[in-house]
């Protein structure tokens, strides 16, 4: 797992919400709340993105990009956004490149069976591309107040 003050791997391509390959070297400039999810519709992902739909007016004012990332195929997460109305953009990272890129992509166990997946984790990154934050292991519910609360301060404290 990236840890804080790295550099982001800013040059991976993966597919937006359109299809078309984007990279985070093309969101510098302004905070990024970066987060990986194992799966489009289930409880604990829909829980996590309606939570950051429900803020991102907030995180918005405040100068931040969401952004949610998942193996995913375009059409699951168009649905996905569909469904939940959801208002933020969701990328595709089917080779796992990015979510390998930042340690998200690790063994699991489950019911004894071991196999490789996502790690529910969330990274914010600043305007040059330097993490300034990270979360492992994320609680879906109190998730996103924790992501406010750490911006607002931070932001306070670097204007």
């Amino acid at each position: 797992m990236l840890k804080i003050d790295k550099k982001a791997p800013l040059d991976i391509n993966v597919l937006n919400e359109k299809g078309e390959k984007t990279s985070l070297q093309q969101m510098l400039g302004k905070y990024i709340v970066l987060y990986f999810y194992p799966r489009d519709n289930t409880p604990g992902c829909t829980t996590e993105a309606c939570s950051f739909r429900d803020a991102n007016t907030q995180l918005q004012e405040l100068g931040v990009q969401v952004i949610g990332v998942s193996k995913d195929s375009i059409a699951s997460h168009d649905k996905f956004t569909q469904k939940h109305s959801l208002n933020f953009p969701l990328w595709s990272d089917p080779d796992h490149a990015l979510l390998e890129a930042f340690g998200a992509w690790k063994e699991k166990k489950n019911f004894g069976k071991i196999y490789m997946g996502i790690v529910r984790s969330t990274f914010i990154i600043d305007p040059q591309g330097k993490i300034i934050k990270t979360w492992e292991k994320v609680k879906t519910k109190t998730h996103t107040d924790e992501v406010l609360e750490f911006l607002e301060e931070y932001l306070s404290k670097n204007k």
